[in-house]
């Protein structure tokens, strides 16, 4: 399992990179066909969207913490974490996270996201 989450962390960092954030086909090999997010900020993304508009937004900075990983099942994990994001004018947002990922038997993608923003 120890590994397993070594994976997931990894690519929940990777989705949180600006270098991937930036890139269309980087996020297209990580996010699903059928990936949803309910967005901290109240709004419902599919991959479509993700894909058309986030390689053209300023990426904030985010650090993740308070990682773990659940087992669904053989090949579906929940992750479940806390960022602390440093928006463009230098405020900080802080949100609990989940996701859930699917592995397709080459990788493992992302099916489902959900933040919610900490008071």
């Amino acid at each position: 399992m120890e590994n397993l989450k070594e994976i997931i962390y990894k690519l929940e960092t990777d989705l949180l990179n600006p270098e991937i954030r930036g890139s269309v086909a980087k996020l297209g090999e990580l996010l699903a066909d059928d990936f949803i997010e309910y967005g901290s900020s109240g709004l419902v993304y599919n991959k479509d969207i993700i894909l058309e508009r986030l390689p053209q937004e300023d990426s904030p900075v985010y650090t993740l913490y308070d990682f773990d990983v659940i087992l669904l099942s053989e090949k579906v994990v929940q992750s479940r974490f806390k960022t602390d994001k440093i928006n463009l004018d230098g405020s900080k947002t802080t949100s609990l996270r989940t996701s859930i990922w699917k592995n397709s038997g080459n990788n493992w993608q992302i099916l489902f996201h959900q933040g919610t923003p900490v008071k």
